[in-house]
């Protein structure tokens, strides 16, 4: 089952896709976009979260600057519209969107209380910097750009992480990789895995670079943490 919930924040409010599990109540994932908005992938990843048992919630991060995106990975004017979009977004502005995400949906009754954060790319940077400056239940990073500039903030991280990173991503560099991995490696609570040979992106569905092998075997990974982290 899914539809629409409203997010209050101290500068307005902004909607989030909900998708419902079976049974409630139920743990909840809230899911950050890449630049394309809550497109079909995102609703998609949901849902697929919804049918292990999670109450699903992605918001609309781009709320300030065009409420409801939904583009298509496949279109070079979407790409554009997109790239437009992620270079204007207020990171810290978004961070604290996020933490209100997380806060209301706790308070849902259909969530025992325990939230987790996940995203991909703008949404992967989105979930480490809420994690380090709120903290959260859990967090799952999907080859996060642009993390590296925020490593300073590692030291306020104390929630349980898990970094997925595409080796050959063309847009975290590999020495960006290497300066996290380094900046992680004496952080107990953080899992990061490589997966030697895959670009940006590989775990999207029906994307350019994605392989079934790499993308099920980090989604494997990621639903064990899940469940283990918010029981």
């Amino acid at each position: 089952m899914e539809s629409q919930i409203v997010i209050m924040s101290v500068d307005g409010t902004f909607g989030a896709r909900i998708a419902r599990p079976k049974a409630s109540p139920a743990p909840a994932v809230v899911v950050l976009q890449e630049l394309f908005g809550v497109n079909a992938d995102i609703r998609k990843t949901c849902d697929e979260l919804a049918e292990q048992g999670f109450l699903a919630i992605a918001p609309d991060l781009f709320w300030r600057q065009e409420p409801g995106v939904d583009l298509s990975v496949t279109s070079e004017p979407d790409w554009q519209h997109g790239l437009r979009l992620y270079q204007a977004y207020d990171r810290d502005a978004g961070a604290r969107d996020v933490k209100d995400t997380t806060d209301a949906v706790a308070k849902l009754p259909e969530c025992t209380g325990k939230v987790a954060v996940l995203g991909y790319c703008l949404g992967g940077l989105m979930t480490f910097l809420t994690a380090v400056r709120y903290g959260v239940d859990a967090a799952v990073a999907y080859h996060g750009g642009d993390t590296e500039k925020y490593l300073g903030e590692v030291k306020r991280l104390h929630a349980p992480l898990l970094m997925h990173l595409a080796e050959e991503d063309e847009f975290i560099s590999k020495s960006a990789q290497a300066e996290i991995k380094t900046a992680l490696a004496n952080k107990p609570n953080v899992t990061v895995y490589s997966y030697s040979g895959q670009r940006h992106a590989f775990a999207r569905h029906n994307g350019m670079n994605y392989n079934a092998a790499a993308a099920t075997l980090a989604n494997a990974r990621t639903s064990e943490f899940l469940h283990q982290q918010l029981r």
